[in-house]
């Protein structure tokens, strides 16, 4: 399969996701949005959360923080 195949195929999906602030690369840190969840709800510190995200997907605490906010935002709001 081709790339403007894919493409095609999820025309509407990637059009809206766009319009919505939705970023392709997000899809990789949904377990970490999970893991976040789940430890938060354990009681656990954000600031902790962060550390401990940060280090085990390999990236920097201010891109934790960033994605989690990211991912917490009312999609009505990303369009505005």
């Amino acid at each position: 399969m081709k790339v403007i195949e894919i493409l095609k195929l999820n025309r509407e999906l990637l059009k809206t996701c766009h319009y919505m602030g939705i970023r392709p690369d997000d899809v990789q840190y949904i377990e970490l949005y999970n893991e976040y969840n789940k430890l938060q709800t354990n009681g656990e510190k954000v600031s902790y959360i962060v550390a401990t995200l940060s280090l085990r997907y390999g990236i920097s605490e201010r891109k934790v923080y960033d994605l989690i906010k990211r991912f917490k935002t009312d999609c009505n709001l990303c369009a505005v």
